[in-house]
């Protein structure tokens, strides 16, 4: 905030590589993340819109036009291009030890969760007809940077400050929820 409201995915990106001490502004980040072209209709009692798995969907810029963000996919490319020297490991779909050991072995890991970092009901999701078909999203979506881990908690760099930690299991609830998409890289 303020420039990109939408723009936790790129943001949280910012963060990792500034970690490796590759300082790319966030700025820079977004007008380079991949774009999905589709744009909003509402059709037949249906959302049609693009998937973000594809690429960022919407506006980054503004809560005027609708939007909503984007997934692992497009991250991971555009933390190759800033980062070709490093190993960028996309290992969206493990369990969550994996990201404890990328942890553990001192690489933070940008993740997918959600604004409430916890398990969302039902009710927080919708069903938009994408260019692939049917995809249960929610507004709620967000990505955060995790840097640490103990028996109680996952600690993280949130892009809206909103918190820096959450209790574990309900962190790892809502990041299982929304795909356990991870990122990390090293040398």
């Amino acid at each position: 905030m303020p420039e990109l409201p939408r723009g936790c995915e790129v943001t949280a990106l910012s963060m990792l590589l500034a970690f490796h001490h590759i300082e790319v502004d966030k700025m820079t980040l977004a007008e380079e993340v991949e774009r999905n072209p589709q744009a909003y209709s509402y059709q037949d009692g249906q959302v049609h819109f693009g998937n973000p798995y594809n690429g960022f969907v919407g506006s980054m810029y503004t809560f005027d036009e609708p939007g909503l963000g984007v997934y692992h996919g497009p991250i991971t490319s555009l933390a190759k291009k800033h980062a070709p020297n490093l190993q960028v490991v996309d290992f969206t779909g493990e369990d969550f030890k994996e990201v404890k050991r990328h942890i553990s072995e001192g690489h933070p890991v940008w993740v997918i969760i959600n604004s409430h970092y916890k398990h969302l009901p039902k009710e927080q999701f919708e069903t938009w007809q994408t260019e692939d078909g049917p995809l249960d999203i929610t507004y709620r979506q967000h990505a955060v940077l995790i840097t640490g881990y103990d028996e109680e908690k996952v600690y993280f760099n949130d892009p809206l400050n909103y918190r820096s930690s959450a209790p574990i299991k309900d962190f790892i609830a809502a990041w299982e929820q929304m795909g356990k998409q991870s990122i990390t890289m090293y040398e």
